[in-house]
């Protein structure tokens, strides 16, 4: 249906022509109050965050014969309605087996005004449980991009890879960031950030195409481990209980080696962190580059996104180490300490979130060194 000027809600809520940076939580919670953010439901207690909002899984999934993009001119329903092997209701929870795909439609809707696009992460827990999953929209060519001026559903892709999971209605796995122009630091912006800020703790920091974060193999800041190890054929893990689980039930420990290196075996996935502590100041927000084909065959970091307030002293941080969620690709691979493994991109906010990382939300990662996710008792 076309909308009159005065019907269109989107024209209540306008940025800047010359703005560019990230939608901070109350320009978020403004769209919302706009009609450019459409939930089911209203919103649940953090659901919105600094720099983002989580997406809350629908009523409803449907396991597919393989993942898909629509493209343009064809709707994620339209695909579905080919692909579907079966559906079944989340009402009350339902368990999503491993390398199986699922597309879950989300409460969420967007109707974006033309100067702003969204771009989706899994949220941090879901990254750490090895849940691949990805954002899809009517229309679209490319995974967890949604361009300015969209107005339609939003759909979960969802594929866990180690552990079967219990999701329900409401569950969260993903979440969106909002931008409006070209938010990232240029090298000039950047290398003078770091002089002010100092983003990670090294002297000699790598800033070229981002921060460079590498692997920590030493053991020295956990006791001799350098990470865990992802075991097969575990029980199933609710998406939505907190310290629910033992760890051994389904990690391996990963004790640290003289040489200082680590084989990645095809197909397995780790858990393991960053040398280096990285910290993001409140203005801006950073996302880590997931794959760098580069620099090893494997892939870092799942779950991309790093608030505002990320490891900084005044949101209750020293800075933060990053935990790598890794997988390794076709062929065996060796880590080596101090590895770079990714890098951080650092954009700017709009402006500054009202609750920063760590503030105000209950977050389970501020101050983090080797981490499990949420889930499980340490």
């Amino acid at each position: 249906m076309q909308l009159t000027p005065d019907e269109d809600p989107r024209l209540t809520f306008t940025v800047a022509p010359d703005a560019n940076g990230i939608l901070p939580d109350r320009m978020i919670a403004a769209m919302a109050e706009a009609g450019l953010i459409l939930p089911a439901y209203d919103f649940v207690e953090s659901q919105i965050q600094p720099a983002s909002l989580d997406l809350r899984l629908g009523d409803i999934a449907y396991r597919v014969r393989a993942s898909f993009l629509p493209g343009p001119g064809s709707t994620v329903a339209e695909r579905i309605d080919e692909l579907k092997l079966h559906e079944f209701s989340l009402a009350d929870g339902a368990v999503l087996e491993t390398n199986c795909v699922y597309i879950v439609p989300l409460l969420e809707s967007l109707a974006l005004p033309p100067e702003i696009v969204a771009a989706a992460n899994p949220k941090s827990s879901t990254g750490r449980l090895d849940v691949f999953t990805r954002v899809i929209a009517d229309g679209t060519r490319r995974f967890d991009m949604i361009g300015a001026g969209y107005h339609g559903p939003l759909y979960a892709e969802i594929s866990p890879k180690t552990f079967p999971v219990l999701v329900r209605e409401g569950s969260r796995l993903s979440q969106v960031r909002f931008r409006t122009g070209d938010a990232i630091l240029n090298a000039d912006e950047l290398d003078g950030l770091h002089a002010t800020k100092r983003l990670v703790d090294v002297d000699d920091a790598d800033l070229s195409g981002g921060v460079a974060v590498s692997v920590d193999l030493s053991g020295e800041k956990a006791s001799g481990f350098v990470g865990y190890r992802a075991k097969r054929h575990t029980g199933v893990v609710d998406v939505d209980r907190r310290s629910g689980y033992a760890v051994e039930d389904f990690w391996e420990p990963i004790s640290a080696r003289p040489d200082g290196s680590l084989i990645l075996d095809p197909g397995e996935f780790y858990i393991l962190a960053s040398k280096e502590a990285v910290q993001v100041p409140p203005d801006y927000a950073a996302e880590m580059v997931p794959f760098d084909p580069l620099v090893g065959e494997f892939r870092v970091h799942y779950a991309g996104f790093f608030d505002p307030g990320f490891g900084y002293a005044g949101a209750g941080g020293l800075g933060s180490r990053a935990v790598l969620e890794v997988r390794s690709r076709e062929v065996p691979f060796i880590l080596e300490h101090g590895q770079i493994v990714g890098r951080l991109v650092y954009e700017k906010m709009l402006a500054r979130p009202d609750a920063m990382y760590g503030q105000r939300i209950g977050s389970n990662y501020q101050a983090q060194g080797l981490k499990l996710s949420k889930h499980f008792r340490v």
